[in-house]
């Protein structure tokens, strides 16, 4: 049986969170002499701590409660502070499954929480039998899923997540970064079903918002509560909450550039499949393709001196690297330097 209560940190539950000027009054006019702001300029208030405005466009998006959601300085943010809730340094236990998104070590290395990582099978999913055994340990109290995973660009079955949310009584968090580029329904609709569940989405992706640094966590409410209670108390600039707002406000945009995206994946797939310097293009449900080859060390190398930049995946997959899909022309470009490149071979 899950009991929040024994996975949260001794202190954390106890801790007193610091209360900002913009806690202790709400209101939008008046005199402001309480938080020792310069008085000129049009940056010089502090923003809201909470973040209302931009957690109810997001409750009117997606249909979720604002006490179910929490925003973050990125997913990069969240990831630290939920092992600063949960781990013990240099005591508890976390787990994920690889290859996957590097995040989730580096921030287990700066908390002092070793982090358990199983391998995924041939075609990149959960094996259930070889997680079994660490159900019963303990000092185990998270697992990370990124699904789809970066950066093998597939989704995880979805017997497989329930298998694990429905017998690992420690918190279980499904990374959705790149969710928005498929059709398959976001675990965030089912955080009332597992009171163990945290899902995690951004809107670097899909949202073209990179810049702005806006990750989201959808929980039960006393997840939601513990994690507004770590958090730093301005962690979102108002510059950043208003370009999500504008970017949820403008859904044309945001649906017509994801169309496009996909519609470039398909396009560089059907390309990729007839250059014979290309071995395998594995499976995606994201907005990149990782992509087997001879030499990827030396096929980067030579996309750069040509100005085509990719990423090196070959210490994760043997000999990959993962392209991102880019707009029409920036695609073309790639097709024709790896075209070029094959003639060369």
């Amino acid at each position: 049986m899950f009991d929040l209560k024994t996975i949260v940190r001794p202190n954390i539950l106890g801790l007193k969170p610091y209360s900002s000027a913009r806690d202790e009054f709400k209101g939008n006019e008046g005199v402001f002499l309480d938080a020792n702001e310069n008085p000129f300029g049009t940056l010089n208030r502090y923003p809201n701590s909470d973040q209302k405005t931009l957690k109810q466009k997001l409750s009117a998006y997606n249909g979720i409660v604002i006490k179910n959601i929490f925003i973050g300085n990125g997913s990069d943010e969240i990831i630290d502070l939920i092992y600063r809730i949960f781990c013990n340094p240099g005591k508890d236990k976390a787990l994920t499954f690889t290859p996957t998104f590097g995040m989730y070590q580096v921030a287990a290395d700066i908390n002092a929480i070793e982090l358990i990582t199983l391998p995924l099978n041939d075609h990149f999913q959960i094996k259930k039998d070889d997680l079994k055994p660490y159900f019963k340990d303990e000092k185990l109290k998270l697992i990370f899923i990124c699904s789809p995973n970066n950066p093998t660009g597939n989704c995880f079955k979805k017997s497989d997540i329930e298998f694990i949310l429905e017998n690992f009584n420690g918190i279980v968090i499904i990374d959705e970064a790149y969710a928005d580029f498929n059709d398959n329904k976001s675990w965030s609709q089912s955080i009332e079903t597992y009171p163990n569940l945290i899902v995690t989405q951004t809107f670097s992706k899909a949202w073209a918002l990179a810049a702005a640094r806006i990750g989201i966590a959808y929980a039960n409410e006393e997840i939601i509560q513990l994690l507004n209670k770590v958090k730093m108390p301005y962690n979102i600039s108002k510059l950043n909450e208003t370009a999500a707002i504008e970017a949820l406000e403008n859904r044309t945009t945001f649906e017509a550039n994801k169309q496009i995206i996909l519609e470039e994946k398909k396009k560089l797939i059907t390309a990729l499949k007839k250059l014979e310097i290309i071995k395998k293009i594995y499976p995606s449900d994201a907005n990149f393709l990782l992509v087997e080859v001879e030499d990827a060390d030396k096929l980067y190398q030579n996309l750069v001196e040509q100005k085509v930049i990719t990423r090196k995946r070959n210490s994760l997959v043997k000999n990959s690297i993962r392209i991102t899909v880019g707009k029409p022309e920036e695609n073309e470009k790639l097709i024709n330097t790896l075209a070029d490149l094959s003639l060369r071979t």
